[in-house]
């Protein structure tokens, strides 16, 4: 059987301009994926690029064409198909997931199941998303806190020198328990003098305090006992795992990082092995990269799932992420649809 790719580049615009510890935008490019069979099934897909792992719209579109020859002639070949493109592409992990999740989509559309189905999950058993507040001026940051007031849990970004400002900003508006992400934006020593604030505000746990590379550094926060410490930068992959395991408490899967849907679930695994704590994240996506990160949910602790809803012109519609527990679509594959 063989398949046809197609693929189209889309701007999304954020609400408010998305700002973390190492810059923003408000307008991102990813690219959704098709894969139509013989039948004419379609299969989605989609790539969210990030330029911090040497990724663009462009090179996704390049990577594509590098891989297109190696489709699988079967798209149950789901296993042989992912190690491929990964022995042709070893990095580029956005625009191979984007052919996973297509593959798998068709592959549920074929069987007429949802994917969550496919693997057996109880889709019951989703954990409720949390909503992400980027860095912004106080009065901003006022104006999105309660704009998020549906979603039962707010991410905040940090790793500025207005940190604890930050902090009691929001908490003047809110109650809703907190988690920090810093992308990688402290010091050891600022890391540590933060906990202690953090633990007050309320903040269950704590997303990637330093740099990926300083993972003893990691590893001292984690033993000052205050906080969980979760790491995303610093682990991308399932084979980064057992490097991570003694350092953090948890880790942040995301599809455009680790290359497929497979890939997440290894990490899963992997994880559980280590005693981990498991989260799932996202990039600024449309519903079809969120869906598919949603279908695995059950497996997970937590889920920061809010790329779509952070846009103004998401043109699908899936899993839904605000007001409790994620729900996945019924459809079958993905259970993705256009707005």
């Amino acid at each position: 059987m063989t398949l046809t790719l197609s693929a189209e580049v889309v701007t999304l615009t954020t609400r408010h301009p998305f700002i973390i510890a190492r810059g923003g935008n408000s307008d991102y490019r990813v690219v959704t994926v098709r894969l139509t069979d013989a039948d004419g099934l379609e299969g989605w897909g989609e790539a969210s690029p990030s330029a911090y792992y040497g990724e663009t719209a462009e090179t996704v579109l390049a990577v594509l064409k590098t891989l297109e020859p190696h489709l699988p002639a079967d798209p149950f070949d789901l296993d042989a198909a992912e190690a491929r493109f990964a022995r042709v592409v070893p990095k580029n992990g956005a625009a191979r997931a984007a052919l996973s999740g297509a593959l798998h989509d068709l592959v549920g559309k074929r069987l007429g199941v949802p994917l969550y189905r496919l693997w057996g999950l109880d889709r019951r058993r989703t954990p409720v998303s949390s909503f992400t507040i980027g860095i912004d001026s106080a009065e901003k940051t006022q104006a999105k806190v309660r704009e998020a007031r549906d979603y039962a849990i707010l991410k905040i970004k940090l790793g500025t020198d207005r940190d604890e400002e930050i902090l009691r900003t929001i908490r003047d508006v809110t109650d809703q328990p907190l988690r920090v992400d810093a992308n990688a934006g402290w010091t050891r020593e600022r890391a540590l003098r933060m906990l202690p604030l953090l633990k007050e505000f309320g903040v269950e746990f704590v997303e990637q305090p330093l740099p990926p590379d300083d993972l003893e550094g990691i590893a001292a926060v984690r033993r000052a006992g205050i906080l969980p410490v979760v790491v995303d930068e610093s682990c991308v992959v399932a084979a980064d795992i057992p490097r991570v395991a003694e350092a953090a408490d948890g880790i942040n899967i995301k599809l455009a990082k680790c290359g497929s849907l497979r890939e997440a679930l290894r990490m899963i695994a992997t994880a559980r092995a280590h005693k981990m704590l498991v989260m799932v994240g996202c990039m600024i996506e449309t519903s079809i990269g969120i869906t598919a990160a949603a279908h695995f949910t059950p497996l997970v602790d937590a889920a920061d799932l809010d790329g779509a809803a952070l846009t103004v012109n998401d043109p699908f519609a899936g899993a839904v992420i605000g007001g409790g527990p994620i729900e996945l679509p019924d459809g079958p594959g993905l259970g993705v649809r256009r707005r």
